[in-house]
């Protein structure tokens, strides 16, 4: 006789010390740093950060009080900024495709600056946010960058200085330009372009009367993973040449985000099981793809995370590291040395985690999101 079934609802899970779930710390000291650093090699640029690389309510708080505005893409964004007493003048809402109830409530909220790179969305801004300012985005090379992020928005030369004029006969303010590089992008030189795309839109629409007030630059700007990567200050000499050549002086804002925070980041994930199959071993984490290492897989695994393990042991062996869920592309690291005699419970620190990481995720298999925790230099 079969045994009965167990009513599942009268069961209960307490998570064991393997599976409570990986844990990002972030730390505040290197997130005030990494401000420092992007100041020092863009003078007279303020940063807005990019809010959706990590919107911790803890790092959005350093962040503010070291000086940064936000960009933001949604309400959402904008109501927890302001639950962390930023004014809507410190906000640029840089989604150049906006619902209409998101452009008039951000409008309504005191958000003045928005970005548009189409017509349809230039109408509909002037119906939403009557007489705000707008930046126009130019289209830049989606190639240039580890983690393409562009392809999708923007416009080129022509269509660009098109928007501005017909901007001023809507009623709006042509406030400016904007464009966006990429997503980790390891060549300064990728700033020159769009770049010498603004000089054109300026020069051309300058025949009509308007003149910009900002240039806002974008993101994409790299951090350091396993790999070293370009110094900011290279980009900056790109920046400061290139401004040189504008047909008139205007105020510069950056949206960097993965630069101020990534470095800043350390997941501290569980081994749950080791495994050696076809000659290959491998690390079961409760850390994956699907709950925090999802760029992993967006890179094609190009971006690879410096990682160690709690064991330290001299000898090592290559593993590939690999996360809790059943499906086959859960793996977020390949052939990365780590201790010989790894072993279930032992812990795996993922280095430069601050970016795009807890924000990322999901619940696929119903594997919980990273808890995120905030260290002071002081403890």
């Amino acid at each position: 006789m079969l045994d009965p079934l167990v009513d599942v609802s009268t069961l209960s899970f307490t998570p064991g010390p393997t599976e409570a779930g990986p844990v990002l710390e972030m730390d505040a000291g290197r997130i005030v740093q990494a401000v420092a650093e992007f100041t020092s090699a863009f003078p007279d640029v303020r940063p807005y950060y990019a809010t959706k690389c990590n919107p911790d309510p803890g790092v959005l708080s350093v962040l503010h009080r070291a000086g940064c505005g936000f960009e933001i893409a949604s309400i959402a964004e904008m109501i927890s900024l302001s639950a962390l007493g930023v004014p809507p003048s410190h906000l640029i809402f840089s989604n150049p495709v906006r619902a209409r109830s998101q452009t008039a409530l951000a409008f309504q909220a005191g958000v003045s600056r928005f970005a548009v790179d189409s017509v349809e969305e230039l109408y509909r801004t002037a119906a939403s946010a009557p007489g705000c300012r707008v930046l126009v985005r130019l289209a830049t090379s989606p190639q240039e960058s580890l983690v393409p992020s562009e392809g999708k928005f923007g416009v080129d030369v022509p269509a660009a200085a098109d928007l501005c004029r017909r901007a001023r006969d809507l009623g709006l303010v042509p406030y400016g330009l904007t464009f966006h590089m990429g997503s980790q992008t390891l060549h300064p030189a990728t700033l020159a372009a769009p770049l010498d795309d603004v000089r054109q839109v300026m020069t051309q629409v300058a025949l009509d009367g308007i003149r910009f007030s900002v240039l806002d630059i974008g993101g994409g700007f790299p951090a350091r993973y396993s790999d070293g990567v370009p110094p900011l200050s290279a980009f900056g000499d790109v920046l400061a040449r290139k401004l040189a050549e504008l047909p008139y002086a205007v105020s510069v804002v950056a949206e960097p985000g993965r630069c101020l925070v990534a470095a800043a980041g350390t997941f501290r994930c569980r081994v749950i099981g080791v495994a050696e199959r076809h000659g290959v071993r491998w690390a079961h984490t409760d850390l994956g793809v699907f709950n925090g290492m999802m760029e992993a897989l967006e890179s094609g695994g190009e971006l690879r995370y410096p990682l160690r393990d709690s064991r330290r042991s001299s000898e090592t062996r290559l593993f590939h590291v690999t996360g809790p869920t059943c499906d086959s592309q859960d793996t977020f690291a390949t052939n990365v040395p780590l201790s010989v005699d790894l072993r279930e419970g032992d812990e795996i620190m993922v280095g430069s985690a601050g970016a795009y990481t807890a924000t990322y995720t999901t619940r696929f298999h119903g594997f919980p999101p990273p808890r995120v925790t905030l260290i002071h230099p002081n403890g």
